[in-house]
């Protein structure tokens, strides 16, 4: 008997009465239900909500295969809507699904005084940004040593595949399919036309670093921040360090799921696609 365990934001009621409901289903259709707080390790964790719930879920819970259930406005990571939830969960139980290892990114933060500060393993994307409204950031990019731009932008993303249809897609970045072996660079609110994102091989080790505009312009203070974790602050002579993680992180993708046709279903793609899954099971 496989065993779960619902991860959702306690504090929004329709998430609360959702999980009440899937966990009477979940123990019909034979998967055993732990409770939040057991010590036990579950085969599967189920994230309901939108995906600032699924990437909660992947940081308190590293190394368990995920499924998210979308109650959020888009959600590519929770990817099964609504009216499939409890066609999702028969799905588990049945082992009609596989397992796809998704890239994460590590970073750190290199302290020009000596010393590192490492960021959480990200799903979605690495942020250097300013810390608060003002002036915009001139950053330094540089891939295997060598400089590849410098930005002037409120901030710059690095995302994985996966995290290219989020923040990074909002900032005009391009779209990657899960599997790619790429990075997605994005400036964020770029003040020059000539600043365009970049795709580059998920091989390379990215560095980011503050900048001045001019030769007495200050460089404003910044932070980087790790799927929105807690942001670590970044003085003028640091860097951070990005590159491609030694840890996959596991989703749980049901029978017929097909990239495209999420792209197609979420983004509203004119003429749509026609969907191997008709109900929208991710």
């Amino acid at each position: 008997m496989k065993a779960i365990l619902f991860h959702a934001n306690g504090d929004k009621p329709r998430a609360v009465d959702a999980v009440r409901e899937l966990s009477m289903h979940a123990a019909r259709a034979g998967l055993s239900v732990l409770p939040p707080d057991s010590p036990a390790r579950p085969d599967f964790v189920i994230a309901v909500g939108g995906d600032g719930t699924m990437l909660s879920a992947v940081h308190r819970h590293p190394g368990v295969p995920l499924l998210g259930l979308n109650l959020g406005s888009l959600g590519f990571l929770a990817g099964v809507e609504e009216p499939s939830f409890a066609a999702a969960l028969d799905d588990l139980a049945a082992g009609r699904f596989k397992i796809a290892e998704r890239t994460a990114l590590k970073s750190k933060v290199v302290r020009a005084s000596g010393g590192e500060i490492p960021l959480p393993d990200a799903l979605n994307d690495v942020v250097v940004s300013r810390s608060a409204a003002g002036h915009a950031a001139c950053l330094e990019l540089r891939a295997d040593g060598v400089k590849v731009s410098s930005f002037l932008a409120d901030g710059l993303i690095v995302a994985t595949p996966t995290g290219s249809t989020a923040y990074s897609l909002a900032a005009g970045g391009p779209i990657l399919m899960p599997d790619s072996a790429a990075f997605a660079v994005t400036p964020a609110c770029p003040h020059a036309l000539a600043s365009r994102p970049l795709v580059l091989p998920d091989s390379a080790v990215l560095s980011v670093s503050p900048a001045p505009k001019g030769p007495d312009a200050p460089v404003p203070p910044l932070s980087a921040s790790a799927d929105g974790t807690d942001p670590v602050p970044v003085e003028p002579e640091d860097k951070v360090e990005i590159s491609k993680s030694g840890v996959r992180i596991p989703l749980v993708e049901l029978e017929g799921y097909n990239a495209y046709e999420v792209l197609s279903r979420k983004l509203g793609w004119a003429g749509g696609f026609r969907r191997s899954v008709p109900d929208g099971r991710n």
